[in-house]
């Protein structure tokens, strides 16, 4: 596999990672179509990289109320350390929702002082602040979505922020649209009816999972 492709190893030879992969004990798993890759409280010492295929990020509140907060694609970096820590009673998961591969590693291997002073460990530590910042910004990005009061609003902010992200007026949408209600954390029949109305307004057209926003 070429692992300079994923953004954690980025400027990172292949021989090199292998050798990290040995030295720092990395654990290589492979995981089924909605299998749990890992619950955040059970165990925090490890971040996981998802080498190949993707997931989601999601919450389970005490009522049972299921809420995407992420999703993960291919070179997506997970693990309780970086970002979440469950409260309340509430449970937060990172589930596959195709066929996945996932590398675990040990957070404390990431962050002492490597004995040999190897310059891809510390171009690792490098990566993975860098990969913090931006899962920031796209959490602050879902803050903004969450933070619009209606439905359509919710709808309009975040397709607003697709299409800055595609560079275009058409995108696609990255998971099912019960996943966007999970996204947006509203109901998936009232959020139909929305989409409907912002059909009938002029507002969207809606090609399966391609989404044109018309007024900007």
């Amino acid at each position: 596999m070429e692992y300079s492709t994923l953004n954690i190893f980025h400027d990172i030879t292949n021989q090199e990672v292998e050798a990290m992969i040995q030295c720092f004990r990395m654990r290589r798993c492979r995981f089924q179509a909605g299998q749990t890759i890992c619950t955040y409280g059970e165990d925090a010492r490890e971040i996981g990289v998802l080498v190949q295929g993707t997931a989601e990020l999601v919450r389970l509140d005490q009522e049972g109320i299921r809420t995407i907060l992420e999703q993960l694609e291919t070179g997506g970096v997970f693990g309780e350390a970086l970002a979440f820590t469950p409260s309340l009673g509430d449970c937060v998961e990172v589930v596959s929702t195709g066929c996945a591969e996932v590398l675990f590693m040990e957070y404390a291997h990431i962050m002492k002082r490597c004995e040999k002073a190897c310059s891809h460990h510390s171009k690792l530590v490098q990566n993975m602040f860098r990969l913090v910042a931006e899962q920031t910004l796209r959490l602050s990005r879902r803050v903004e979505v969450l933070s619009r009061r209606s439905i359509r609003d919710k709808l309009l902010c975040y397709f607003r922020l697709r299409s800055l992200e595609a560079g275009a007026g058409s995108f696609q949408l990255p998971f099912t649209l019960s996943a966007l209600a999970d996204y947006i954390s509203t109901d998936r029949s009232a959020m139909m009816r929305e989409l409907k109305k912002m059909k009938a307004d002029g507002l969207v057209v809606m090609d399966g999972r391609r989404v044109t926003l018309l007024e900007q």
